[in-house]
C-alpha cells in the first residue's frame, strides 16, 4: 500500500484535483492518504470532501485519514505533497503587494521572484525545512513533490538544506503550446499530437526552444501570425519577449511582465495599457477566491455526489511511474547539475525529465540561445541569495536580492529598496525568523 502525505491539505479544491487523480489511478486506488493542515476546519472540509470521491469513484477502497500531528502525517509516506501558503492573503500577500507599492513598486503576482516572491519564499523556507527534516526521520526514502511557490526558491532551499529527494512541479510547460496556440487563434486548426517540442530554462521562465510539425520547423509560423496581433490583447508581454528575444516563454504574461525591467515602468505608464498588464492581479484572484468559497463549498465539500476525472497535474503520473515502473516524462524542477551548461549549476532549472523505479532522471539540455541563459540568470541571482539568507539568516543577502532583482532595481534606488525591505521585515514579524 502506497501512502501519500498531503502538507496543506485545507487547499480544498487542489487536493481534489491530485488526491483524485491518485484514487482514479490503477496502481494508486487502495493508497494510504494521510492529510495535514494547519486548519483544522479547513482540513475537515478537505476530508469529507475525499471520502466522496473514494466512495463515488474508487469504490472506497483507499484509506483517508486527517491528522493533528505533521510528524505522525509524515511517518512512513512514499510522496509527500506539498501545497502550503505560509501567512494567506492577510496578513502576508497584502503586506508583500501593500508596502512595496508606497515605494511606486508595482507588481502583478508576486509569488516568485521580485520583492513579493522573496517575502514569500522567506517566510515559506523555514516551514518547508521543518517538515523536510521531519521527513529525514521517519520517511527518509519519500519523494518530496513540491508544488508551492516560489518554485525555484523553495525547491532550491530543500534540495541544499536536506537529504530530501525534491522536485518542483509546475503546469505551465504543460499548457505553454495549447495556450499558444489559442492566443494565436489556431487551437482549432491544428492538432496537438502532430507538433513536436522541447521546453527548458527555469520555473515560469522555461523556453519554447523549438516547435515543429511532421518534422518541419513551426516557429516562422508562430511568429507571423504573432506579428499580425495587435496590443493590446491577454498575451501581449509574451509576444513582446518573443519578439525581441526570439523565443516564446512558459508562464503567462501577467508572471513575465514583473520578472523583467521592460513593462511596468512608472515612468512610462502608457505600458500598462499597452500591454494590458493587470497591476495587483493576485490580490483581485484572493478575495475573488476568498467571496466565493461559500458558494464552492456547496459545490465541492456538501457534494454527496461528486466524482472527479482526472486531471494533467505531474503527481499521480509521477507515483504511478515509480510505483510500476511505466515510464513517463515530466518537466521537472531539479538542481542543474549540469544540466543547462550556461545555467548556474548552484541552482534550479525546469527541464524534461523521465520518471519511473529509478525515481525522477532530468535529461540534459546543453546550453540554451545565450540571451535566453542572461534572462533566466537575472532571476537566479535571486532565488540563490534569497536562500542564501534563508540558510544563513544574514539579512544583507535579502538586501541583495531585493537590489538584484530586473523588475525592483529598475524602479527602485539602492536607498528605497533597503528602507523597503525593512519595513517587510518588520511588518511580516512572527512569520519571519530573526535575520541579523
Amino acid at each position: 500500500m502506497t501512502k501519500i502525505t498531503f502538507i496543506g491539505a485545507g487547499s480544498t479544491v487542489f487536493a481534489k484535483n491530485i488526491l483524485g487523480d491518485a484514487m482514479l489511478t490503477p496502481s494508486l486506488h487502495d493508497a494510504h492518504i494521510a492529510l495535514y493542515d494547519i486548519d483544522e476546519a479547513r482540513l475537515n472540509e478537505s476530508l469529507s470532501m475525499l471520502h466522496t470521491i473514494n466512495k463515488n469513484s474508487n469504490d472506497t477502497r483507499a484509506t483517508i485519514e486527517a491528522y493533528d500531528n505533521r510528524k505522525e502525517a509524515l511517518r512512513d509516506a512514499d510522496f509527500v505533497i506539498n501545497a502550503i501558503q505560509v501567512g494567506g492573503y492577510k496578513p502576508s500577500t497584502v503586506i508583500d503587494f501593500e508596502i512595496p507599492k508606497k515605494y511606486g513598486l508595482k507588481q502583478t503576482i508576486g509569488d516568485t521572484t521580485g520583492i513579493g516572491g522573496i517575502f514569500r519564499g522567506l517566510r515559506t523556507l523555514p516551514v518547508m525545512l521543518e517538515f523536510a527534516r521531519e521527513m529525514e526521520e521517519v520517511c527518509p526514502d519519500a519523494w518530496l513533490l513540491n508544488y508551492t511557490n516560489p518554485m525555484s526558491i523553495l525547491t532550491l532551499g530543500v534540495l541544499k538544506a536536506t537529504k530530501i529527494k525534491t522536485v518542483g512541479l509546475c503546469h505551465s510547460v504543460q499548457v505553454c503550446v495549447p495556450e499558444l496556440f489559442q492566443h494565436l487563434g489556431i487551437e482549432d486548426d491544428y492538432h496537438l499530437d502532430d507538433f513536436q517540442w522541447n521546453i527548458a530554462g527555469i520555473n515560469h521562465m522555461a523556453w519554447l526552444l523549438d516547435i515543429t510539425k511532421n518534422g518541419e520547423d513551426f516557429y516562422p509560423e508562430i511568429k507571423r501570425l504573432a506579428a499580425e496581433k495587435a496590443n493590446p490583447h491577454p498575451d501581449s508581454v509574451r509576444f513582446e519577449l518573443m519578439k525581441h528575444f526570439g523565443y516564446y516563454v512558459t508562464e503567462s504574461s501577467e508572471h513575465n511582465a514583473e520578472y523583467h525591467p521592460y513593462f511596468i515602468k512608472e515612468k512610462y505608464p502608457e505600458l500598462i495599457d499597452r500591454f494590458q498588464i493587470p497591476i495587483d492581479e493576485y490580490l483581485r484572484r484572493c478575495a475573488e477566491q476568498i467571496k466565493g468559497w461559500e458558494h464552492q463549498r456547496d459545490e465541492i465539500v456538501n457534494n454527496g455526489e461528486l466524482t472527479h476525472e482526472r486531471s494533467r497535474e505531474y503527481a499521480s503520473y509521477i507515483m504511478d511511474a515509480m510505483t510500476t515502473g511505466k515510464p513517463t516524462v515530466i518537466a521537472g524542477n531539479v538542481l542543474n547539475t549540469g544540466l543547462i551548461t550556461n545555467l548556474p549549476q548552484d541552482s534550479c532549472v525546469e527541464v524534461p525529465c523521465l520518471v519511473d523505479k529509478n525515481g525522477i532522471q532530468p535529461t540534459v539540455v546543453g546550453d540554451l540561445p545565450t540571451q535566453l541563459a542572461a534572462l533566466n540568470r537575472t532571476n537566479i541571482n535571486v532565488h540563490q541569495l534569497t536562500v542564501e539568507a534563508a540558510l544563513t539568516l544574514d539579512k544583507e543577502k535579502i538586501y541583495q536580492a531585493a537590489l538584484l532583482d530586473p523588475h525592483t532595481n529598475s524602479e527602485l534606488s539602492i536607498y528605497d529598496i533597503k528602507a523597503m525591505v525593512d519595513e517587510l521585515i518588520e511588518a511580516h514579524g512572527d512569520y519571519l525568523p530573526t535575520y541579523h
